[in-house]
């Protein structure tokens, strides 16, 4: 991507659940960063790890205090 294409910036509206509104906030008040920081950084990590599924690769991650990792599936 050329320094042109990142510095283009696209303002959209979008409609969060509930939920969604929850886990926002608590990423929000535990990064420090703001909302719109918060929501390109998880757009960006979701398009990564959608990409190594979709090119048959696997996704792992293991919660602490466990011993196995846990295959991540998106639905």
């Amino acid at each position: 991507m050329s320094k042109a294409e990142t510095s283009i910036k696209e303002r959209i509206t979008v409609n969060l659940t509930p939920k969604t509104t929850l886990a926002l906030d608590e990423l929000v008040k535990r990064s420090g960063d703001t909302k719109t920081d918060t929501i390109n950084r998880a757009l960006q990590l979701y398009e990564f790890l959608d990409g190594v599924i979709r090119d048959g690769g696997k996704v792992y991650v293991q919660e602490p205090g466990s011993d196995e990792p846990e295959r991540v599936r998106f639905l």
